[in-house]
């Protein structure tokens, strides 16, 4: 079947170009459109389908992204486990440009965004959402965090194991206040994307795991003039075809077959009131 996948990428620009036999899938959903249509093919022989997140062309700011229709599309297409790599600032003196890390925990400061498939009401199809509390305490998948650090070690990175992605709403840059209370927190990272992406996969079962990379030392803990858009995808840019070819081995490396993760069993026993594709 060209249209099914079991893994999915949720990324940027420059990274189309580690599938393989690519056909593009334009998936309706009833939380209307994704960001773009689906790009299904292969890898190593496993079924990828990759979702630019904020449209090809960049289109599409941070507060604006469709998430639930984004979420909803991967899994109507058989897509079980989501890598989702992202260019975020670093919090820290020592997570300096093209630091990668695989952060174990999240903060949410957005506001405004639609964060759950259920809110109880009707949707256009007809059927109503229950009310369905998710566990949420550990965000991301742990089968897929550790496969991500053990291929970026294998492959020579010194990836950061764990973290707290600190998620804001966008689309400015965080002011130096703004960053140096994040990282008083204790914060790692500082992203506008990595939520509610996290929770609504949650909210469908899936196995979601953040590789963020770090393009800039965050205002606050830097000196000079900040952060801005052209240094953020400068860097990005020089370090796509890296990350691309460790989310190669990623995918390459990700089990295949049953799940038995913390992800796979947030429904058991739940009564959503919508049927799941």
């Amino acid at each position: 079947m060209t249209h099914h996948a079991q893994i999915g990428v949720i990324g940027g620009s420059g990274l189309y170009e580690f599938l393989d036999d690519v056909v593009e899938v334009r998936v309706d959903t009833p939380y209307g459109q994704p960001s773009d249509a689906l790009a299904v093919g292969e890898v190593a022989g496993r079924r990828v389908a990759f979702l630019p997140r904020h449209g090809r062309g960049h289109r599409v700011p941070p507060h604006r992204i469709n998430h639930r229709a984004n979420l909803w599309a991967l899994r109507a297409v058989g897509v079980r486990r989501i890598l989702a790599p992202g260019a975020v600032g670093g919090l820290r003196p020592g997570y300096g440009p093209g630091t990668l890390v695989v952060p174990d925990q999240l903060v949410d400061r957005t506001s405004g965004r639609v964060q759950t498939y259920y809110d109880g009401r009707r949707r256009p199809d007809g059927q109503v959402p229950g009310v369905v509390h998710v566990p949420f305490a550990d965000p991301y998948c742990p089968v897929g965090r550790a496969t991500v650090l053990d291929v970026a070690r294998a492959g020579g990175w010194q990836p950061v194991d764990g973290g707290t992605m600190v998620v804001v709403e966008g689309p400015r840059f965080s002011t130096r206040a703004e960053s140096r209370w994040y990282a008083a927190q204790g914060w790692s990272v500082v992203g506008m994307t990595g939520h509610p992406e996290a929770v609504l996969a949650r909210e469908l079962a899936l196995c979601y795991t953040a590789v963020s990379l770090v393009t800039d030392l965050d205002s606050g803990v830097e000196v000079g003039d900040g952060v801005t858009q052209e240094e953020v995808f400068a860097v990005f840019g020089r370090s796509v075809t890296r990350l691309r070819e460790l989310l190669v081995d990623v995918v390459t490396a990700l089990p295949d077959g049953p799940r038995d993760c913390l992800c796979s069993h947030a429904l058991d026993g739940v009564r959503t009131g919508i049927t799941l594709p």
